[in-house]
């Protein structure tokens, strides 16, 4: 399944989104910045002071209003992933966004994957500097009803001497983490990938928790903007799962060779999230 489509709430995204550039800085002296607000719902930046060696632990926080979505890394048909830009003035640069593990939601011929609840989006970041440390980061989201709104607004934020504690901001990274699917286990694993020649379909062996009889979900994530996720003759036994997963349209001339994807399985209460590497 290709990410990127035509639809009639991406329609809807391109025709607003001038609006989103619109929105001004929201600032605080403080771990937290303050909410930025739009129709769907809010979000704000929350960071602790650099460690010893410029390391900052922040996240995004997010929290749609009641029958709002707000979306995945790789969002569905439709939808805009998040998007975090750092000033480089700042002197901060922005290593790694972290995921917690999302839902799937099917509406008819839409399929997202996204979240319904808040959601909070671990960040890593390096502060090039010592001394104080100001962010300002540039947030730029989809949030969803029966209509998209795209949500952009600048978010500053003055962090305070490292010897300070943050019970409430530690708090919120440490719920992040939490949230986030594991690395691979003894008992939760794809042992066996293969693409077939023609590029079609690929080949799952996994290791799942659990004896249950339901097929797990799993979403697989290739070049940048596609996502596959239809399963083709699945076949649980016991805490073993063989299955093919359907691969759509891949960009023109793309090589796999060399290649590494990601894969998120979620099997009940559990998920589990690797790379898989091709030769």
């Amino acid at each position: 399944m290709m990410i990127i489509s035509s639809s009639p709430r991406r329609l809807l995204i391109a025709f607003v989104s001038a609006v989103a550039a619109l929105v001004p800085f929201y600032s605080a002296h403080a771990e937290m910045s303050a909410w930025a607000e739009n129709e769907g719902g809010r979000m704000r930046l929350v960071a602790l002071a650099p460690d010893a060696g410029g390391k900052i632990r922040a996240a995004l926080q997010i929290e749609p209003k009641p029958g709002w979505i707000t979306y995945w890394k790789e969002p569905g048909n439709s939808g805009i992933p998040p998007q975090i830009t750092i000033a480089a003035e700042s002197g901060v640069t922005l290593d790694a966004i972290a995921y917690p593990v999302p839902k799937h939601f099917f509406n008819g011929a839409i399929e997202d994957i996204a979240y319904e609840a808040p959601v909070t989006l671990p960040l890593s970041l390096t502060a090039a500097g010592k001394g104080p440390v100001t962010i300002d980061a540039a947030a730029f989201i989809g949030i969803c009803k029966d209509i998209c709104i795209p949500f952009q607004a600048n978010l500053q934020l003055k962090l305070g001497p490292a010897i300070q504690s943050h019970p409430q901001e530690e708090a919120i990274l440490q719920a992040a983490d939490a949230r986030l699917p594991k690395p691979p286990s003894q008992d939760f694993d794809v042992t066996a990938h293969a693409m077939s020649p023609d590029r079609k379909t690929l080949s799952l062996d996994l290791v799942l928790p659990g004896e249950g009889k339901a097929a797990p979900d799993i979403i697989v994530t290739g070049p940048s903007g596609y996502a596959f996720t239809k399963q083709i003759g699945g076949k649980r036994d016991g805490a073993t799962f063989k299955v093919d997963i359907a691969i759509g349209k891949l960009p023109k001339d793309y090589d796999i060779s060399g290649k590494h994807w990601s894969v998120l399985v979620i099997d009940g209460e559990r998920a589990m999230e690797t790379t898989l590497a091709f030769q």
